[in-house]
């Protein structure tokens, strides 16, 4: 037993690289290893996702509630809506008795019309001149325009009222601009009190001259009967009046 443990304790003495190489060679080498192909992932292909169902658009029907009734004009187009600041009314009939009264009141002289600008309204006649209180942007002496916003056309005997406007078609009224003039400069100082400065602030305000240039009433044909009930008019007023005598003299 003495002499086991003398063999062993050499051994432990060694370097500890020298016990690794012994052991190393004792054991059998491993075989190299040898580079195996890495089996690659398959990839998942991307489902087919159904079809959305198509929204309900223009020449499409859309998807009654079951509460809800037919509608009745839902087989019929529907056109585009065009966003527009100020769409045109449709054209309204004409009453018959704005068609019967009409050529009587063009065929009078002396029409008088009340024309709206910007609100504000005009009673105007045939080459009267207008001055707005403010300048129209972009109009030059010379130029022409239209007033179509109407509420009042008559004339000695006939009067035209709408509600609240006059059918543009019925009359043409058209203003000729002739410049622009400008008031005197005006200076005002503004002051605050317990304070010594003083704002100084000028004004001078423009305005734009018109002239009504053209007043029609659009009557259409102006048949005999118009100038049938303008004549018995007339004599009656010129006929002399008989004072009414009294019997059994």
């Amino acid at each position: 037993m003495s002499s086991a443990l003398l063999r062993s304790l050499p051994r432990l003495r060694a370097p500890a690289a020298a016990r690794l190489a012994s052991a190393l060679a004792v054991q059998p080498r491993a075989s190299a290893p040898t580079a195996e192909p890495v089996p690659k992932p398959k990839q998942k292909k991307p489902k087919k996702r159904a079809a959305a169902p198509p929204t309900a658009g223009l020449g499409q029907p859309k998807q009654k509630h079951e509460k809800n009734a037919a509608n009745p004009t839902d087989g019929q187009v529907r056109p585009l809506a065009f966003k527009v600041s100020h769409p045109a009314r449709p054209p309204t009939p004409v009453e018959n008795s704005v068609e019967r009264l009409l050529p009587l009141l063009a065929a009078q002289p002396g029409h008088y019309v009340t024309v709206h600008i910007h609100g504000f309204p005009y009673l105007v006649q045939e080459g009267d001149r207008v001055r707005l209180p403010f300048r129209i942007p972009g109009v030059l002496p010379g130029d022409v325009l239209r007033l179509d916003r109407a509420s009042v056309i008559g004339s000695r005997d006939y009067t035209m009222k709408g509600a609240p406007h006059i059918d543009p078609a019925l009359f043409q009224c058209r203003a000729t601009v002739l410049g622009v003039e400008s008031e005197p400069l005006r200076i005002k100082i503004k002051t605050k009190r317990r304070q010594r400065k003083q704002k100084r602030v000028k004004s001078k305000h423009r305005y734009t001259i018109l002239r009504i240039s053209e007043l029609v009433i659009n009557a259409g044909k102006k048949g005999p009967a118009a100038r049938q009930h303008i004549e018995s008019a007339a004599k009656a007023k010129t006929a002399p009046q008989i004072p009414a005598t009294q019997g059994g003299n």
